[in-house]
Protein backbone atom coordinates (compact mmCIF):
# COMPACT_ATOMS: atom_id res chain seq x y z
CA UNK A 1 0.00 0.00 0.00
CA UNK A 2 2.87 2.35 0.52
CA UNK A 3 4.64 1.76 -2.60
CA UNK A 4 1.16 2.06 -4.63
CA UNK A 5 0.47 5.71 -1.98
CA UNK A 6 3.52 7.25 -3.27
CA UNK A 7 2.97 6.52 -7.25
CA UNK A 8 0.35 8.17 -6.96
CA UNK A 9 1.39 10.88 -5.19
CA UNK A 10 3.97 11.31 -7.99
CA UNK A 11 1.62 10.78 -10.38
CA UNK A 12 0.40 14.37 -9.56
CA UNK A 13 3.81 15.72 -9.59
CA UNK A 14 5.61 17.30 -13.06
CA UNK A 15 8.06 13.86 -12.95
CA UNK A 16 5.11 11.95 -14.05
CA UNK A 17 4.79 14.36 -17.24
CA UNK A 18 8.19 12.96 -18.23
CA UNK A 19 7.72 9.51 -17.21
CA UNK A 20 6.82 6.86 -20.21
CA UNK A 21 5.20 4.67 -17.82
CA UNK A 22 1.50 4.27 -16.29
CA UNK A 23 0.39 4.52 -12.96
CA UNK A 24 -1.42 1.88 -11.15
CA UNK A 25 -4.57 2.52 -9.48
CA UNK A 26 -3.81 6.06 -8.16
CA UNK A 27 -5.97 7.93 -5.55
CA UNK A 28 -6.84 11.26 -7.09
CA UNK A 29 -6.76 14.53 -4.85
CA UNK A 30 -10.67 15.97 -5.25
CA UNK A 31 -10.11 19.51 -6.62
CA UNK A 32 -11.14 21.61 -3.54
CA UNK A 33 -12.49 24.32 -5.97
CA UNK A 34 -14.84 21.88 -8.45
CA UNK A 35 -18.42 22.36 -8.26
CA UNK A 36 -19.30 19.52 -10.29
CA UNK A 37 -17.62 16.38 -11.72
CA UNK A 38 -17.99 15.65 -15.70
CA UNK A 39 -20.73 13.63 -17.17
CA UNK A 40 -19.76 10.33 -18.82
CA UNK A 41 -21.11 8.91 -21.85
CA UNK A 42 -19.94 5.80 -22.96
CA UNK A 43 -20.86 4.52 -26.05
CA UNK A 44 -20.27 0.74 -26.41
CA UNK A 45 -20.71 -0.77 -30.08
CA UNK A 46 -20.98 -4.43 -30.38
CA UNK A 47 -18.01 -6.77 -32.75
CA UNK A 48 -16.84 -3.16 -34.52
CA UNK A 49 -13.17 -4.13 -35.45
CA UNK A 50 -10.80 -1.12 -35.01
CA UNK A 51 -10.28 -1.43 -38.49
CA UNK A 52 -13.79 -0.91 -39.61
CA UNK A 53 -13.39 3.12 -39.75
CA UNK A 54 -12.87 5.60 -42.34
CA UNK A 55 -10.27 7.84 -39.83
CA UNK A 56 -8.65 4.66 -38.99
CA UNK A 57 -8.05 3.92 -42.83
CA UNK A 58 -10.86 1.97 -44.24
CA UNK A 59 -11.00 2.60 -48.12
CA UNK A 60 -14.39 1.56 -48.04
CA UNK A 61 -16.79 2.28 -44.64
CA UNK A 62 -18.22 5.72 -44.56
CA UNK A 63 -18.54 6.56 -40.86
CA UNK A 64 -17.98 10.16 -41.19
CA UNK A 65 -19.44 11.16 -37.81
CA UNK A 66 -17.08 9.10 -35.92
CA UNK A 67 -14.12 10.61 -38.43
CA UNK A 68 -14.72 14.14 -37.05
CA UNK A 69 -14.93 12.67 -33.47
CA UNK A 70 -11.57 11.16 -33.73
CA UNK A 71 -10.36 14.73 -34.75
CA UNK A 72 -11.55 15.87 -31.59
CA UNK A 73 -10.57 13.12 -29.15
CA UNK A 74 -7.65 10.76 -28.07
CA UNK A 75 -7.22 8.22 -30.93
CA UNK A 76 -6.15 4.44 -29.11
CA UNK A 77 -4.65 3.32 -32.61
CA UNK A 78 -3.93 -0.27 -30.35
CA UNK A 79 -7.01 -0.52 -28.07
CA UNK A 80 -7.68 -4.23 -27.35
CA UNK A 81 -10.55 -6.16 -25.91
CA UNK A 82 -9.35 -8.40 -22.66
CA UNK A 83 -11.05 -11.51 -24.13
CA UNK A 84 -12.55 -10.69 -27.65
CA UNK A 85 -16.40 -11.93 -26.44
CA UNK A 86 -19.25 -10.52 -25.52
CA UNK A 87 -20.13 -11.27 -21.47
CA UNK A 88 -16.04 -11.31 -20.92
CA UNK A 89 -15.39 -7.76 -22.18
CA UNK A 90 -18.48 -6.39 -20.48
CA UNK A 91 -17.80 -7.85 -17.34
CA UNK A 92 -14.45 -6.65 -17.07
CA UNK A 93 -14.91 -3.50 -18.20
CA UNK A 94 -17.70 -2.90 -16.00
CA UNK A 95 -15.55 -4.26 -13.07
CA UNK A 96 -12.03 -3.11 -13.87
CA UNK A 97 -10.79 -6.89 -13.55
CA UNK A 98 -9.43 -9.20 -15.91
CA UNK A 99 -11.55 -12.63 -16.66
CA UNK A 100 -9.58 -15.21 -14.91
CA UNK A 101 -10.19 -13.26 -11.52
CA UNK A 102 -13.79 -12.76 -11.96
CA UNK A 103 -14.71 -16.00 -13.75
CA UNK A 104 -16.43 -14.29 -16.26
CA UNK A 105 -14.37 -15.61 -18.92
CA UNK A 106 -17.97 -17.37 -21.08
CA UNK A 107 -20.79 -15.82 -22.24
CA UNK A 108 -24.38 -16.06 -20.71
CA UNK A 109 -22.90 -15.96 -16.94
CA UNK A 110 -24.50 -13.94 -14.05
CA UNK A 111 -22.16 -11.28 -12.60
CA UNK A 112 -22.34 -11.49 -8.71
CA UNK A 113 -24.13 -9.17 -7.34
CA UNK A 114 -20.71 -8.95 -5.16
CA UNK A 115 -18.88 -7.66 -7.62
CA UNK A 116 -18.51 -3.69 -7.38
CA UNK A 117 -19.09 -2.08 -10.95
CA UNK A 118 -18.92 1.23 -12.64
CA UNK A 119 -22.06 2.31 -11.61
CA UNK A 120 -22.01 1.64 -7.76
CA UNK A 121 -18.96 3.35 -8.04
CA UNK A 122 -20.10 6.69 -9.64
CA UNK A 123 -23.42 6.37 -7.89
CA UNK A 124 -21.46 6.33 -4.30
CA UNK A 125 -19.69 9.67 -5.99
CA UNK A 126 -23.59 11.48 -6.52
CA UNK A 127 -23.85 10.32 -10.41
CA UNK A 128 -27.46 9.90 -11.77
CA UNK A 129 -26.65 6.21 -14.09
CA UNK A 130 -28.46 5.17 -16.89
CA UNK A 131 -27.94 2.21 -19.25
CA UNK A 132 -29.53 1.68 -22.53
CA UNK A 133 -29.33 -1.65 -24.92
CA UNK A 134 -27.43 -5.13 -24.92
CA UNK A 135 -26.66 -6.14 -21.35
CA UNK A 136 -24.87 -9.47 -21.52
CA UNK A 137 -24.17 -9.93 -17.76
CA UNK A 138 -27.62 -11.35 -15.81
CA UNK A 139 -27.10 -15.08 -17.32
CA UNK A 140 -30.98 -15.82 -16.50
CA UNK A 141 -31.68 -16.54 -19.97
CA UNK A 142 -31.38 -13.56 -22.88
CA UNK A 143 -35.31 -12.41 -22.87
CA UNK A 144 -35.61 -12.59 -19.03
CA UNK A 145 -36.59 -9.77 -17.11
CA UNK A 146 -34.01 -8.42 -15.13
CA UNK A 147 -35.02 -6.56 -11.83
CA UNK A 148 -33.34 -3.92 -10.31
CA UNK A 149 -31.36 -5.36 -7.92
CA UNK A 150 -29.35 -7.04 -10.81
CA UNK A 151 -28.55 -3.99 -12.55
CA UNK A 152 -25.03 -3.30 -10.87
CA UNK A 153 -26.09 0.13 -9.90
CA UNK A 154 -27.59 1.52 -13.16
CA UNK A 155 -30.87 3.38 -12.19
CA UNK A 156 -32.69 4.79 -15.56
CA UNK A 157 -33.29 1.08 -17.30
CA UNK A 158 -33.98 0.58 -20.81
CA UNK A 159 -32.09 -2.66 -21.63
CA UNK A 160 -32.22 -6.49 -22.48
CA UNK A 161 -30.04 -9.41 -21.57
CA UNK A 162 -29.39 -9.93 -25.70
CA UNK A 163 -31.06 -9.40 -29.14
CA UNK A 164 -29.24 -8.74 -32.26
CA UNK A 165 -33.31 -8.25 -33.98
CA UNK A 166 -32.67 -4.50 -34.60
CA UNK A 167 -35.51 -3.71 -36.48
CA UNK A 168 -37.94 -5.56 -34.02
CA UNK A 169 -35.87 -4.75 -31.15
CA UNK A 170 -37.34 -6.31 -27.67
CA UNK A 171 -36.40 -4.23 -24.48
CA UNK A 172 -37.22 -3.79 -21.09
CA UNK A 173 -38.67 -0.15 -19.80
CA UNK A 174 -37.77 0.32 -16.27
CA UNK A 175 -39.66 -1.55 -13.49
CA UNK A 176 -42.05 -2.57 -16.17
CA UNK A 177 -41.77 -6.40 -16.54
CA UNK A 178 -43.52 -6.33 -19.85
CA UNK A 179 -41.05 -6.92 -23.15
CA UNK A 180 -41.56 -3.99 -25.28
CA UNK A 181 -40.26 -3.33 -29.07
CA UNK A 182 -38.33 -0.20 -30.24
CA UNK A 183 -40.35 1.34 -32.80
CA UNK A 184 -37.54 1.80 -35.00
CA UNK A 185 -33.81 0.38 -36.09
CA UNK A 186 -32.91 0.02 -32.82
CA UNK A 187 -29.36 2.30 -32.76
CA UNK A 188 -31.88 5.13 -33.62
CA UNK A 189 -34.39 4.62 -31.17
CA UNK A 190 -31.91 3.83 -28.55
CA UNK A 191 -29.99 6.98 -29.10
CA UNK A 192 -33.63 8.74 -29.41
CA UNK A 193 -34.23 8.01 -25.51
CA UNK A 194 -30.75 8.30 -24.40
CA UNK A 195 -30.73 12.12 -26.07
CA UNK A 196 -34.17 12.72 -24.18
CA UNK A 197 -32.20 11.44 -20.89
CA UNK A 198 -29.24 13.74 -22.04
CA UNK A 199 -31.41 16.93 -22.00
CA UNK A 200 -33.49 15.97 -19.05
CA UNK A 201 -30.24 15.91 -16.94
CA UNK A 202 -28.09 18.27 -18.71
CA UNK A 203 -28.03 21.20 -15.88
CA UNK A 204 -28.80 18.40 -13.20
CA UNK A 205 -26.45 19.73 -9.61
CA UNK A 206 -25.92 16.11 -10.34
CA UNK A 207 -23.58 14.75 -13.23
CA UNK A 208 -24.66 11.65 -14.97
CA UNK A 209 -23.16 8.34 -16.35
CA UNK A 210 -24.84 7.26 -19.33
CA UNK A 211 -24.00 3.97 -20.97
CA UNK A 212 -25.05 3.47 -24.63
CA UNK A 213 -24.41 -0.65 -25.44
CA UNK A 214 -25.59 -0.79 -28.97
CA UNK A 215 -25.79 -4.00 -30.32
CA UNK A 216 -24.72 -2.94 -34.07
CA UNK A 217 -22.49 -4.15 -36.54
CA UNK A 218 -22.72 -7.63 -34.96
CA UNK A 219 -24.04 -9.98 -37.21
CA UNK A 220 -27.32 -10.54 -38.58
CA UNK A 221 -25.42 -8.09 -41.66
CA UNK A 222 -28.61 -9.05 -44.01
CA UNK A 223 -31.20 -6.95 -41.91
CA UNK A 224 -28.72 -4.07 -42.31
CA UNK A 225 -31.36 -0.99 -43.45
CA UNK A 226 -31.35 -1.05 -47.54
CA UNK A 227 -30.33 2.76 -47.49
CA UNK A 228 -27.29 1.63 -46.14
CA UNK A 229 -26.57 -1.22 -48.11
CA UNK A 230 -27.18 0.37 -50.81
CA UNK A 231 -24.26 2.10 -50.35
CA UNK A 232 -22.10 -0.59 -50.71
CA UNK A 233 -21.59 -2.59 -53.47
CA UNK A 234 -19.86 -6.76 -52.51
CA UNK A 235 -17.59 -6.93 -55.57
CA UNK A 236 -15.99 -3.49 -55.32
CA UNK A 237 -14.75 -4.12 -51.35
CA UNK A 238 -11.28 -4.51 -50.68
CA UNK A 239 -10.20 -7.49 -49.35
CA UNK A 240 -7.17 -7.76 -46.79
CA UNK A 241 -4.27 -10.18 -47.83
CA UNK A 242 -4.96 -12.55 -45.13
CA UNK A 243 -8.27 -13.63 -46.25
CA UNK A 244 -8.40 -17.08 -48.19
CA UNK A 245 -9.94 -17.09 -52.48
CA UNK A 246 -12.26 -19.35 -51.05
CA UNK A 247 -13.83 -16.71 -48.29
CA UNK A 248 -13.44 -13.99 -50.91
CA UNK A 249 -17.08 -14.07 -52.11
CA UNK A 250 -18.95 -14.12 -48.37
CA UNK A 251 -16.82 -11.86 -47.39
CA UNK A 252 -17.61 -9.40 -49.24
CA UNK A 253 -21.44 -10.59 -48.70
CA UNK A 254 -21.16 -10.34 -45.45
CA UNK A 255 -19.15 -6.98 -45.15
CA UNK A 256 -22.11 -5.17 -47.54
CA UNK A 257 -23.97 -5.60 -44.73
CA UNK A 258 -21.54 -5.20 -41.71
CA UNK A 259 -20.34 -1.41 -43.01
CA UNK A 260 -24.00 -1.03 -44.15
CA UNK A 261 -24.70 -1.38 -39.53
CA UNK A 262 -21.38 0.43 -39.19
CA UNK A 263 -22.51 3.60 -41.03
CA UNK A 264 -25.76 3.56 -39.91
CA UNK A 265 -24.61 3.41 -36.22
CA UNK A 266 -22.48 6.17 -37.06
CA UNK A 267 -24.97 8.16 -37.82
CA UNK A 268 -26.80 7.44 -34.32
CA UNK A 269 -24.15 7.98 -32.81
CA UNK A 270 -23.37 11.86 -34.45
CA UNK A 271 -26.66 12.20 -33.49
CA UNK A 272 -25.48 11.72 -29.17
CA UNK A 273 -22.24 13.97 -30.37
CA UNK A 274 -24.47 16.58 -31.86
CA UNK A 275 -27.00 16.70 -29.06
CA UNK A 276 -23.98 16.74 -26.43
CA UNK A 277 -22.55 19.91 -28.34
CA UNK A 278 -26.36 21.86 -28.87
CA UNK A 279 -26.69 21.58 -24.93
CA UNK A 280 -23.25 22.74 -24.62
CA UNK A 281 -22.27 19.33 -22.64
CA UNK A 282 -18.61 18.43 -24.36
CA UNK A 283 -16.77 20.69 -22.34
CA UNK A 284 -17.94 19.06 -18.99
CA UNK A 285 -18.39 15.65 -20.36
CA UNK A 286 -16.05 12.45 -20.92
CA UNK A 287 -16.81 10.27 -23.97
CA UNK A 288 -15.97 7.38 -25.10
CA UNK A 289 -16.56 5.21 -28.32
CA UNK A 290 -15.35 1.66 -28.59
CA UNK A 291 -16.79 -1.82 -29.36
CA UNK A 292 -16.09 -4.74 -27.23
CA UNK A 293 -14.26 -7.05 -29.70
CA UNK A 294 -13.93 -7.28 -33.47
CA UNK A 295 -14.45 -9.86 -36.33
CA UNK A 296 -12.56 -12.51 -38.19
CA UNK A 297 -14.61 -12.09 -41.49
CA UNK A 298 -12.55 -14.89 -43.20
CA UNK A 299 -9.41 -13.93 -42.02
CA UNK A 300 -6.13 -16.49 -41.81
CA UNK A 301 -8.64 -18.72 -42.84
CA UNK A 302 -11.47 -18.46 -40.05
CA UNK A 303 -15.19 -18.16 -41.31
CA UNK A 304 -16.80 -14.77 -40.80
CA UNK A 305 -18.88 -14.04 -37.36
CA UNK A 306 -15.80 -15.69 -35.51
CA UNK A 307 -14.11 -13.56 -32.51
CA UNK A 308 -12.59 -15.43 -29.14
CA UNK A 309 -8.94 -15.22 -30.86
CA UNK A 310 -5.59 -13.23 -30.53
CA UNK A 311 -5.33 -11.86 -34.29
CA UNK A 312 -5.84 -8.16 -34.66
CA UNK A 313 -9.33 -8.40 -36.48
CA UNK A 314 -10.67 -10.09 -33.03
CA UNK A 315 -9.06 -8.27 -30.54
CA UNK A 316 -8.46 -4.81 -31.95
CA UNK A 317 -11.26 -2.32 -31.33
CA UNK A 318 -11.74 1.13 -31.88
CA UNK A 319 -11.41 3.82 -28.77
CA UNK A 320 -11.75 7.04 -28.69
CA UNK A 321 -12.20 9.56 -26.00
CA UNK A 322 -12.69 13.16 -25.11
CA UNK A 323 -12.99 14.65 -21.82
CA UNK A 324 -13.04 18.23 -20.45
CA UNK A 325 -10.46 20.86 -21.67
CA UNK A 326 -8.99 18.65 -24.14
CA UNK A 327 -7.91 22.09 -26.07
CA UNK A 328 -4.76 21.23 -27.85
CA UNK A 329 -4.92 17.47 -27.37
CA UNK A 330 -7.89 16.90 -29.63
CA UNK A 331 -6.80 14.70 -32.75
CA UNK A 332 -3.68 13.36 -30.65
CA UNK A 333 -3.07 9.44 -31.14
CA UNK A 334 -2.00 7.23 -28.08
CA UNK A 335 0.08 3.62 -29.82
CA UNK A 336 0.42 2.20 -26.51
CA UNK A 337 -2.38 -0.28 -26.06
CA UNK A 338 -5.09 -0.23 -24.11
CA UNK A 339 -6.64 -3.11 -22.55
CA UNK A 340 -10.46 -3.91 -20.95
CA UNK A 341 -9.53 -3.35 -17.60
CA UNK A 342 -8.05 -0.12 -17.73
CA UNK A 343 -10.85 1.49 -18.45
CA UNK A 344 -12.61 1.99 -15.64
CA UNK A 345 -9.52 3.11 -13.62
CA UNK A 346 -8.93 5.35 -16.22
CA UNK A 347 -12.30 6.79 -15.97
CA UNK A 348 -12.45 7.71 -12.47
CA UNK A 349 -8.98 8.82 -12.57
CA UNK A 350 -10.12 11.14 -15.23
CA UNK A 351 -13.22 11.65 -12.64
CA UNK A 352 -11.40 12.15 -9.77
CA UNK A 353 -13.22 9.44 -8.04
CA UNK A 354 -11.06 7.24 -5.45
CA UNK A 355 -10.12 3.91 -7.31
CA UNK A 356 -11.11 1.11 -5.16
CA UNK A 357 -8.94 -1.52 -4.12
CA UNK A 358 -9.00 -4.62 -6.52
CA UNK A 359 -9.48 -3.12 -9.14
CA UNK A 360 -6.44 -4.70 -11.64
CA UNK A 361 -6.11 -2.12 -14.66
CA UNK A 362 -4.12 0.89 -14.79
CA UNK A 363 -5.12 4.36 -14.81
CA UNK A 364 -4.15 5.65 -17.75
CA UNK A 365 -5.14 9.15 -16.78
CA UNK A 366 -1.41 10.81 -17.62
CA UNK A 367 -1.70 8.98 -21.05
CA UNK A 368 -5.25 10.75 -21.98
CA UNK A 369 -4.21 13.88 -20.54
CA UNK A 370 -0.75 13.76 -21.44
CA UNK A 371 -1.09 11.68 -24.75
CA UNK A 372 2.24 10.80 -26.53
CA UNK A 373 2.65 8.59 -29.77
CA UNK A 374 6.12 7.02 -28.21
CA UNK A 375 4.93 5.55 -24.81
CA UNK A 376 4.73 1.72 -24.88
CA UNK A 377 3.51 -0.56 -22.82
CA UNK A 378 2.30 -4.62 -22.69
CA UNK A 379 -1.39 -4.93 -22.63
CA UNK A 380 -2.64 -8.47 -21.93
CA UNK A 381 -5.20 -10.39 -23.98
CA UNK A 382 -6.49 -13.82 -22.54
CA UNK A 383 -8.90 -16.76 -24.00
CA UNK A 384 -8.60 -19.41 -20.68
CA UNK A 385 -11.43 -21.82 -22.11
CA UNK A 386 -12.82 -21.33 -25.65
CA UNK A 387 -16.05 -22.07 -26.15
CA UNK A 388 -18.70 -22.33 -28.91
CA UNK A 389 -17.35 -22.26 -32.52
CA UNK A 390 -13.66 -21.66 -30.78
CA UNK A 391 -14.41 -24.84 -28.52
CA UNK A 392 -11.01 -26.87 -30.76
CA UNK A 393 -8.92 -23.70 -30.49
CA UNK A 394 -6.92 -23.85 -27.30
CA UNK A 395 -6.53 -21.54 -24.23
CA UNK A 396 -3.91 -18.55 -24.68
CA UNK A 397 -2.44 -15.76 -22.94
CA UNK A 398 -1.17 -12.76 -25.14
CA UNK A 399 0.43 -9.91 -25.02
CA UNK A 400 0.21 -6.85 -27.19
CA UNK A 401 2.50 -3.65 -27.45
CA UNK A 402 2.45 -0.86 -29.79
CA UNK A 403 4.28 -2.81 -32.67
CA UNK A 404 3.88 -6.59 -31.72
CA UNK A 405 1.75 -9.21 -30.49
CA UNK A 406 2.95 -12.79 -28.53
CA UNK A 407 0.88 -15.10 -27.37
CA UNK A 408 1.58 -18.66 -25.64
CA UNK A 409 -0.53 -21.61 -25.27
CA UNK A 410 -0.24 -24.13 -22.90
CA UNK A 411 1.95 -26.65 -25.02
CA UNK A 412 3.69 -23.56 -25.30
CA UNK A 413 4.33 -20.00 -27.78
CA UNK A 414 1.40 -19.86 -30.74
CA UNK A 415 2.14 -16.24 -31.66
CA UNK A 416 4.90 -13.57 -32.67
CA UNK A 417 4.08 -10.84 -34.88
CA UNK A 418 5.65 -7.19 -36.02
CA UNK A 419 2.30 -5.82 -36.42
CA UNK A 420 4.09 -2.24 -38.22
CA UNK A 421 6.05 -4.12 -40.51
CA UNK A 422 3.34 -6.92 -40.82
CA UNK A 423 -0.10 -5.43 -40.27
CA UNK A 424 -2.19 -8.12 -41.90
CA UNK A 425 0.07 -10.91 -38.92
CA UNK A 426 1.10 -13.16 -42.07
CA UNK A 427 4.06 -13.79 -40.85
CA UNK A 428 4.35 -15.55 -37.63
CA UNK A 429 8.23 -14.78 -36.22
CA UNK A 430 8.38 -17.39 -33.59
CA UNK A 431 11.86 -19.07 -33.79
CA UNK A 432 13.51 -16.66 -35.63
CA UNK A 433 17.18 -16.74 -34.30
CA UNK A 434 17.50 -12.88 -35.28
CA UNK A 435 14.87 -12.12 -33.06
CA UNK A 436 15.43 -14.77 -29.53
CA UNK A 437 15.97 -11.39 -27.50
CA UNK A 438 13.36 -10.20 -28.31
CA UNK A 439 10.88 -13.10 -28.07
CA UNK A 440 12.40 -13.82 -24.76
CA UNK A 441 11.68 -10.74 -23.61
CA UNK A 442 8.18 -10.03 -24.84
CA UNK A 443 7.56 -13.48 -22.98
CA UNK A 444 9.03 -11.91 -19.75
CA UNK A 445 6.65 -9.30 -20.28
CA UNK A 446 4.17 -11.71 -20.51
CA UNK A 447 4.77 -14.05 -17.69
CA UNK A 448 5.09 -10.53 -15.70
CA UNK A 449 1.45 -9.32 -16.69
CA UNK A 450 0.23 -13.16 -15.49
CA UNK A 451 1.88 -13.03 -12.14
CA UNK A 452 0.61 -9.70 -11.43
CA UNK A 453 -3.11 -10.46 -11.71
CA UNK A 454 -2.17 -14.81 -9.96
CA UNK A 455 -3.24 -16.04 -12.95
CA UNK A 456 -2.39 -19.63 -13.33
CA UNK A 457 -2.92 -20.26 -16.57
CA UNK A 458 -4.43 -23.56 -16.52
CA UNK A 459 -6.31 -25.60 -18.74
CA UNK A 460 -10.02 -25.08 -19.82
CA UNK A 461 -10.99 -28.02 -18.01
CA UNK A 462 -9.15 -26.20 -14.99
CA UNK A 463 -11.07 -23.68 -14.97
CA UNK A 464 -14.57 -24.96 -15.77
CA UNK A 465 -14.12 -27.61 -12.99
CA UNK A 466 -13.17 -24.34 -10.71
CA UNK A 467 -16.20 -22.70 -11.10
CA UNK A 468 -18.44 -25.71 -11.78
CA UNK A 469 -19.70 -24.59 -15.06
CA UNK A 470 -21.63 -26.44 -17.49
CA UNK A 471 -21.21 -26.70 -21.25
CA UNK A 472 -24.24 -28.30 -23.18
CA UNK A 473 -22.85 -30.92 -24.75
CA UNK A 474 -23.69 -30.20 -28.84
CA UNK A 475 -23.37 -26.35 -28.61
CA UNK A 476 -20.38 -26.34 -26.49
CA UNK A 477 -21.80 -23.12 -24.39
CA UNK A 478 -23.43 -21.95 -21.70
CA UNK A 479 -27.17 -23.35 -22.15
CA UNK A 480 -28.54 -20.08 -22.25
CA UNK A 481 -31.68 -21.40 -24.34
CA UNK A 482 -33.07 -23.06 -21.89
CA UNK A 483 -34.73 -20.31 -19.74
CA UNK A 484 -36.40 -18.90 -23.08
CA UNK A 485 -37.86 -22.07 -24.84
CA UNK A 486 -40.76 -24.37 -24.11
CA UNK A 487 -41.12 -25.69 -20.33
CA UNK A 488 -37.02 -24.26 -19.50
CA UNK A 489 -35.69 -27.98 -19.92
CA UNK A 490 -31.80 -27.47 -20.39
CA UNK A 491 -30.67 -29.51 -22.77
CA UNK A 492 -28.19 -32.07 -22.06
CA UNK A 493 -27.91 -30.63 -18.54
CA UNK A 494 -31.06 -31.04 -16.59
CA UNK A 495 -35.05 -29.91 -15.99
CA UNK A 496 -33.90 -27.02 -13.51
CA UNK A 497 -33.06 -23.86 -14.99
CA UNK A 498 -29.65 -23.30 -14.08
CA UNK A 499 -28.21 -19.85 -13.43
CA UNK A 500 -24.46 -20.16 -13.72
CA UNK A 501 -22.17 -17.85 -12.08
CA UNK A 502 -18.61 -17.46 -10.90
CA UNK A 503 -20.50 -17.19 -7.57
CA UNK A 504 -24.09 -19.19 -7.86
CA UNK A 505 -27.24 -17.75 -6.78
CA UNK A 506 -29.72 -19.86 -5.06
CA UNK A 507 -33.34 -19.22 -6.76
Amino acid sequence: MTIKRVLGYLFLTSIYLVSCKSEKKQVENNNPLETKKPNIVYILTDQWRGSALGYAGNPDVKTPNLDTFAKEAINFTNAVSVLPVCTPHRASLLTGKFPTTTGMFLNDLYLPSEELCMAEIYKEAGYNTAYWGKWHLDGHGRSSFIPKERRQGFDYWKALECSHNYTKMPYYDNEDTEMKIWEEYSPFAIVKDANAYIAKHANDEQPFLAFLSIATPHYPHNSAPKKYKAMYKPESLTLGPNIPKEFEDRCREELQGYYAHATATDEAIGLVLNKLKELNLMDSTIVVFSADHGEMMGAHGVKPFVKQLAWDESIRVPFLISYPNIDVNKGATVNAPITTPDILPSLLGLSDIKIPEGIEGDNLKGLIKNPDSNVDRAALVMNPAPFGANFKDEPYRAIKTKQYTYARTPNGPSMFYDNIADPFQQNNLLGNPELSDLQKDLDEKLNMALAEINDEFGTRDFYLKKYNYILDEKKKAIPHWGFNEGDGKLKNVGDIRTVQSPKPIIE
